[in-house]
């Protein structure tokens, strides 16, 4: 089936889609194997922001589980510096890590039980130029495959059930518990990516949690086991290329206020994750405190800009006000500001709601940021 799907059929999809065309005349357009051509084409338009190239195949699930290639070299060069010579990937879905692994040691194996998925992968690797991968499709636990494989290192990148009430190991699929079992004899060497969400305590091996922000947003939860180790906790914020890892041995000097500063300085979630705010204040210039900490945001204030690839954004504060969506609105309309972004965690509905009612006849060319903080309502700029 797949070899019927040419490069030329998914940009013709690509193009039908574009222009609007529903299931009825892609159907009438491209033949056959139509289904499959429609979802490559719409996996490719959707990762468009994704991938540095526009010509990958992929289904929308291996879209959906596929590593941004930005945190895919990043992974791939850390493995380099470990001397690296051969590693498997035993879930490799279409590829990315995998492909961007091979680029840094001699051997890769790809293992993944799904024919399409092993396809979609080989078909990327020639797109990288890529060759030195040996494609396993196959159950990656069963001892066959195991025997099979010669690494030093094993990855994996399970799926996880959205429906699932709490992230663990036993919910993934497949379970790093039963990847570790079955290829224990032959390496020590393991790397799994996890829910970040996952609580560290219930990862039953020793290593390293590797929480990876990406454009601002948590993105990965990688952990090494203890050959693989670097520090027992560390975050790392790309693009920039910034780490920040967990030392025991640094006084504590994270303190805490309730009354905002001039500036205001907002922590990456991958800081926050790895428990490192306190490795993150020894790297500022300037002396923070801690002003809010929740599950989507994180703010410290201090009275000096800072321009740091350890923070997400700096912001100027304009105004402290009790959070008050008209007397809001006063004050950014007589400050001249056109858009208001709003840092709150409130339900979507009702975030909407506040928004209109403080964006109400804004005029100005002037973004402003508005965070809450208790009951108060803090009016920042962006530096």
């Amino acid at each position: 089936m797949m070899a019927e799907i040419t490069e030329e059929l998914i940009e013709l999809a690509v193009g039908l889609i574009k222009k609007g065309y529903d299931n009825r005349r892609l159907r009438a357009k491209l033949g056959g194997d139509w289904e499959l051509i429609a979802e490559v084409a719409r996996a490719r338009i959707k990762a468009k922001d994704k991938f540095s190239r526009s010509d990958l195949w992929m289904d929308m699930e291996g879209l959906r589980y596929a590593t941004h290639e930005v945190v895919a070299r990043y992974r791939a060069e850390r493995m380099r510096e470990f001397g690296i010579k051969s590693i498997a990937d035993v879930s490799c879905g279409i590829g990315i890590q995998l492909i961007f692994y091979a680029m840094n040691v001699e051997r890769a194996y790809g293992i993944d039980i799904d024919p399409l998925k092993i396809e979609f992968a080989k078909r990327n690797a020639e797109k990288y130029g890529v060759s030195n991968i040996e494609f396993i499709n196959a159950d990656s636990l069963s001892p066959e495959t195991v025997e099979k494989i010669d690494a030093e290192v094993i990855f994996s990148d399970p799926a996880r059930p959205p429906e699932a009430p709490e992230r663990n190991l036993e919910g993934l699929l497949p379970s790093p518990l039963k990847i570790y079992e079955a290829y224990k004899k032959k390496t020590d060497s393991f790397i799994f990516d996890l829910p970040p969400q996952m609580r560290r305590e219930k990862v039953p091996w020793k290593g390293e949690f590797e929480y990876i922000g990406l454009f601002g947003a948590l993105n990965r939860l990688t952990f090494y086991t203890e050959p693989l180790e670097k520090a027992e906790r560390s975050a790392v914020i790309l693009p920039a290329g910034a780490r920040l890892e967990s030392d025991p041995t640094l006084e504590n000097i994270v303190e805490w206020t309730e009354e905002p500063n001039e500036y205001l300085y907002e922590i990456p979630q991958a800081v926050d994750y790895a428990d490192l705010i306190n490795e993150l204040f020894h790297r500022l210039p300037v002396e923070a405190k801690m002003l809010m900490r929740e599950k989507r945001r994180v703010l410290a204030t201090g009275s000096e800009p800072v321009e740091s690839p350890y923070l997400k954004r700096t912001y100027r504060v304009l105004a402290v006000l009790p959070f008050h969506p008209v007397r809001i609105n006063d004050f950014l309309r007589r400050e001249g500001f056109g858009r208001a972004t709003l840092r709150i965690s409130v339900p979507e509905r009702d975030y909407w709601k506040i928004r209109r009612k403080i964006e109400e006849n804004l005029r100005g060319e002037r973004r402003a940021f508005v965070f809450k903080v208790g009951k108060r309502g803090i009016i920042a700029e962006e530096l």
